[in-house]
């Protein structure tokens, strides 16, 4: 769809990495104050397309005008120059800065005798964090915040720019559903602003809810600009697939087995923090052939009661973890993993992937003495335990050798979740595994983790999408602030049922936690 004095045109854009072509000959037009999604599945070139907007990348064939008038961006300050601002859906911040020096990054304030004037810096982050309504300190680090609260930083960053053209690609992936309806609230203000957006995202309700024109990109080439009001979610999700999605069935009654994972009364502690505990006094059992979903609000201790399962905290567990029945303790992943145990982390970019590594190094990283005979790793049994981990999970990537980097985010993700499956796990457990997936590798997943069930593993699952739990669980425990808040199996569960219970007000005189079996 081409548009009269668009504000962006783009014009037989091609991008090739090596020999696999990104993008190939996209041309369509966005208008000025509007909101225009950008939806393909993984690897249908929508962040290439992003990057070359926004200055990330500047080697391209064909054109890109900016107000009619012809721009190529060498570097992402030169798009900021031009008012065009980018929300990366792999963080692009530094851990060890605050979040306001990230806020800043590069637009350091300072005072007379030109040092850092950290103050003003600190003042004006939570001037523009306090519109995205959230109460992050300022002179906390990066690397001490989830990543939703990362999420939000970088939003805030995007936003200090004063940008007319704000891309956003994928940036409710790591959101909980209160926190995406705050992002939705900034988002009307922003086009009140006639700020123009282009938005990312696998998911055809806010694309629906959100944009005027919709664009579909697949395998680099662009199939069709509409309207938001002459189409629909079907036929949108068809012609990014290029076939139906069936919807997505896992069976009603799968076979349990015998408890595999029991814990009691665990608890981790919060040193220095006026809670004390990121979650305390929880319960639950997980059985061979069962998926058990944990729900709550950004906070309530999902992730760090994996972590803590996984050996991975910073501070020691309290209470007991048993494995097939006995007593276990891991003050180390390697240690969890040696008892078959597995974590596919919420963090794709800082704590899954080998960024430097190519997809065989990143396939075997947790499974290389399985290809080894007297203690030598053999070449050719690596090679054929990854290809045989790539056809399994339908991993899209130009071969074994690629760099771990060329993939999309989607198939990063399933090549993590594939690295933890070479090591044959009794229980897997997924913290938000299909962040930043589309519709398509989505239904490959519960497929997947149907599978696995069926052949015994016990799956512990967290997930921000509650139509995902509901969809996939057996049964869904819920945390409000560390506390185990709400129990229900697959029958009684609801999305009402769920959020009262992540709500729920909790104190030291409340009782105890909700029984979790």
């Amino acid at each position: 769809m081409f548009v009269e004095n668009a504000l962006i045109s783009i014009r037989d854009v091609s991008k090739h990495f090596g020999g696999v072509a990104a993008l190939e000959d996209v041309s369509f037009d966005v208008a000025a104050g509007t909101l225009h999604a950008i939806v393909g599945e993984n690897g249908a070139g929508k962040s290439t397309l992003m990057k070359i907007l926004a200055g990330v990348l500047s080697e391209y064939d064909g054109d890109v005008l900016l107000r009619g008038k012809p721009v190529r961006f060498a570097r992402p300050r030169d798009a900021e120059r031009q008012g065009i601002g980018i929300i990366h859906q792999e963080l692009n911040l530094v851990d060890e800065l605050s979040a306001a020096a990230n806020i800043f990054l590069g637009r350091e304030r300072r005072n007379r005798l030109g040092w850092l004037d950290e103050r003003s810096m600190q003042r004006a982050a939570a001037q523009r964090l306090e519109p995205l309504e959230c109460d992050i300190p300022p002179w906390r680090k990066l690397g001490e915040l989830r990543v939703g609260d990362q999420q939000l930083v970088e939003i805030a960053k995007a936003l200090s720019l004063e940008a007319r053209i704000l891309i956003m690609d994928e940036p409710t992936s790591a959101l909980t559903e209160s926190e995406v309806e705050r992002l939705f609230r900034v988002i009307d203000r922003l086009r009140e602003r006639q700020v123009t957006i282009l938005y990312i995202s696998h998911k055809m309700d806010e694309v629906f809810r959100l944009a005027d024109e919709i664009t579909v990109l697949r395998d680099g080439h662009h199939v069709v600009t509409v309207a938001t009001g002459e189409t629909t979610p079907r036929e949108i999700t068809h012609q990014m697939v290029g076939r139906e999605i069936e919807a997505t069935r896992v069976s009603d009654s799968r076979p349990r087995g015998d408890v595999v994972l029991e814990v009691q009364h665990l608890s981790l502690p919060w040193p220095g923090h006026p809670r004390a505990w990121r979650f305390r006094d929880v319960s639950l059992r997980l059985r061979r052939g069962e998926i058990v979903g944990l729900a709550g609000l950004m906070g309530a201790g999902r992730t760090e009661l994996l972590e803590a399962l996984f050996g991975a905290s910073a501070e020691a567990p309290q209470g007991r973890i048993l494995l097939d029945g006995r007593t276990v303790r891991f003050n180390h992943p390697a240690e969890a993993k040696q008892a078959g145990m597995s974590l596919v982390t919420e963090d794709r970019k800082r704590l899954g992937l080998f960024d430097q590594l190519s997809v065989l190094r990143n396939v075997m990283a947790a499974s290389e003495e399985d290809a080894a005979v007297a203690g030598v790793v053999l070449a050719s049994r690596e090679r054929q335990a990854a290809g045989d981990c790539i056809r399994r999970l339908n991993i899209k990537t130009a071969g074994l050798e690629a760099p771990i980097t060329s993939l999309s985010g989607g198939n990063q993700q399933k090549t993590i979740i594939g690295r933890w499956l070479q090591t044959r796990p009794k229980v897997l457990l997924l913290d938000d595994p299909t962040r930043g997936v589309d519709v398509g590798a989505k239904a490959e997943l519960y497929r997947l983790m149907d599978e696995l069930c069926h052949q015994g593993m016990g799956i512990l699952v967290t997930s921000s999408e509650l139509p995902e739990l509901l969809t996939l669980c057996d049964r869904i425990l819920v945390l409000c602030e560390g506390r185990l808040t709400g129990r229900f199996s697959r029958q009684e569960a609801t999305q009402q049922k769920i959020i009262h219970a992540a709500t729920m007000a909790r104190s030291a005189k409340a009782g105890p936690n909700v029984s979790a079996d």
